[in-house]
C-alpha cells in the first residue's frame, strides 16, 4: 500500500482514496524564466505519483494552474519593458514544451489565474461578509484570527513566520493590516498593472487567493493531495488551507501535503531571484530527457539538493540501455521490491536502483526481466 509523509500531520500515513477520482492539485509555476531544473525536479517527482497512481487502478483529475497574474511576473515585465501578457504567453508556452519534453503527462486542466478572476471576487466577497477579511482603501485583507488553525500546517512560531512573510513578498510593517500576519486578498493596481472591477475597488487578486481559486474550482472543496516546493508551505499553503476552509466550511481543504525539497546549484537554492538557473532546454540540448529524469528521480524528493550537470552521463548510459529493450509494459509485479520502493513515500532512489538491476537480469536474457523493466519505465517516464 502506498504510502506518503503528510506534512499536514508530519507522519508517514497510508494513501486511501475516499472518492474517485483521486484529485491531485499542484502549484505551478509564475511564468518569466520558465523552466529551470527546480521546476523539473517537482513535476518530474508528482508525474511518477500521478502515474503510480493510474498504475494501481486510481483514475486521476490533476490540475496545475498558472500564476500569469501576480507581484513578481508583473515586476519583470516591467523590468523588461514588455506587456505582462506578452511574458506570461511566452514563458507558458516555454514551460509547456518544456513539460512535453520531458514526457510529463499533461494535468486535466492548467488554469489561468488571469482567467478566474469571477470566482475569485466570490471568495473575496463571502470571506468580508463572515468578518474573516476586512477593507482598507481598497485593499482586502484576511483576518488571521479568523482561523484558529492558522500555523497548523508550517508548524512556525510568529515571530517565524513574520520573518518568512517579509522574505517571500508580504509586509509585516503595513500599517493598514489589523495583524502584522493578515494577508493580502485584494489589492489596488498600479497604473501600469492589470486591473478588474470589483465592489470594494478595482485592483488585482493576491497570490494565495489565486490558488484556493482553482484548486476550488476544478477539484472541489476537499482534494486528496496538494502539492508544491517547500518554500510554498508558509505563506501560501498555509494561507490556502486558512481561506479555503473558511471559505467553502468544509474541512480538510486537501488530506494530503506532499512538498518537494529545493534544487541547489553551489550551495544555494536555484531560483530566479538569484538568477541562478539551470534551464531544461538547456539540459535537453545535451541530454536526453529519459537522462534527465532519471537523474533528477535518484534523489529523494523531501529533501533539497545540489545539482551536478557533470553527473548526468551515468543516467545517459542506463537510458540508452534501456531504450534498447522494447517490451510492451503489464500491470503485473505490484508487489516486488520496486514497487516497495515507490509504496515507501514515493523513494525513487530505491525503485532506480531496482530498475538498474531488472536492466541487468533482462540483459542477461531472463524475459520476466524486461517485461518488469518495460513496466518501471512506464512508472517513472522513462
Amino acid at each position: 500500500m502506498l504510502h506518503l509523509l503528510n506534512n499536514l500531520t508530519g507522519r508517514k500515513e497510508p494513501f486511501v482514496p475516499t472518492k474517485l477520482p483521486v484529485t491531485m492539485y499542484v502549484c505551478g509555476v509564475t511564468p518569466y524564466d520558465t523552466t529551470h531544473a527546480g521546476h523539473a525536479f517537482t513535476y518530474v517527482v508528482f508525474d511518477v505519483l500521478h502515474r503510480y497512481l493510474r498504475l494501481l487502478g486510481y483514475p486521476v483529475r490533476y490540475v496545475s494552474n498558472i500564476t500569469d497574474v501576480d507581484d513578481s511576473i508583473l515586476e519583470h515585465a516591467r523590468q523588461r519593458g514588455l506587456d505582462y501578457r506578452r511574458l506570461g504567453q511566452d514563458q507558458t508556452r516555454q514551460f509547456i514544451h518544456d513539460m512535453d519534453a520531458l514526457n510529463i503527462l499533461s494535468p486535466a486542466q492548467r488554469p489561468l489565474a488571469s482567467e478566474e478572476i469571477p470566482f475569485m471576487l466570490d471568495i473575496v466577497a463571502r470571506m468580508i461578509e463572515r468578518q474573516a477579511a476586512y477593507v482598507v482603501d481598497g485593499w482586502v485583507y484576511f483576518k488571521v484570527s479568523a482561523f484558529p488553525g492558522y500555523g497548523q500546517l508550517s508548524r512556525l512560531s510568529r515571530d517565524e513566520m513574520l520573518r518568512l512573510s517579509a522574505e517571500r513578498g508580504a509586509d509585516p510593517d503595513d500599517q493598514r493590516k489589523q495583524d502584522a500576519l493578515d494577508f493580502v486578498l485584494w489589492q489596488p493596481s498600479l497604473p501600469d498593472e492589470p486591473s478588474w472591477p470589483a465592489p470594494w475597488g478595482a485592483g488585482r487578486p493576491g497570490w494565495h487567493l489565486e490558488c484556493t481559486a482553482m484548486s476550488l474550482r476544478y477539484l472541489g472543496e476537499s482534494i486528496d493531495v496538494h502539492g508544491g516546493g517547500t518554500d510554498l508551505i508558509y505563506p501560501h499553503h498555509e494561507s490556502e488551507i486558512a481561506q479555503s476552509e473558511l471559505f467553502t466550511g468544509a474541512t480538510p481543504f486537501a488530506r494530503f501535503w506532499v512538498h518537494t525539497g529545493m534544487v541547489r546549484l553551489n550551495g544555494q537554492k536555484m531560483s530566479k531571484s538569484l538568477g541562478n538557473l539551470i534551464l531544461v532546454r538547456d539540459l535537453l540540448r545535451e541530454h536526453s530527457a529519459a537522462a534527465v529524469r532519471l537523474y533528477l528521480l535518484d534523489h529523494p524528493y523531501r529533501y533539497g539538493w545540489d545539482f551536478e550537470a557533470g553527473e548526468l552521463g551515468r543516467y545517459e548510459e542506463i537510458a540508452d540501455r534501456i531504450s534498447r529493450l522494447a517490451v510492451a509494459p503489464s500491470d503485473s509485479g505490484t508487489g516486488d521490491a520496486f514497487f516497495a520502493a515507490l509504496d515507501d513515500d514515493l523513494d525513487t532512489p530505491q525503485a532506480l536502483r531496482q530498475l538498474e538491476a531488472a536492466l541487468q537480469r533482462a540483459e542477461a536474457g531472463q524475459d520476466e526481466a524486461e517485461v518488469a523493466l518495460a513496466t518501471y519505465r512506464r512508472v517513472l517516464g522513462v
